[in-house]
């Protein structure tokens, strides 16, 4: 069962370029995963500094193997003080059927 989730923060105030660059990086890291089914990345229109990304792995193996990643936990360190939050917040997503 593929594993869908959304993954949200907002950039501090100055920061918005700085997250934009980095997330789009990783990004190009996470899409070449074997598992890794989606990874898209959205600003809202609204609020330019809200990062919505939408990602789907093709199962839980796969989500783990992405967690696992090494560039996952150094991408998280230096995020972290660039965002509001503590840190991403998830949303597991089902299917609706």
């Amino acid at each position: 069962m593929k594993k869908t989730l959304l993954a949200e923060f907002t950039a501090r105030e100055g920061a918005r370029d700085e997250v934009a660059r980095m997330i789009g990086e990783y990004a190009l890291k996470v899409r070449e995963e074997e598992g890794n089914l989606a990874f898209d990345v959205y600003t809202k229109a609204t609020a330019p500094r809200a990062f919505w990304i939408f990602e789907v792995y093709r199962d839980e193996d796969a989500f783990q193997a992405h967690l696992n990643a090494p560039y996952g936990g150094p991408f998280n360190a230096a995020l972290a003080p660039l965002i509001e939050e503590d840190a991403s917040v998830l949303t597991f997503l089902d299917p609706l059927a």
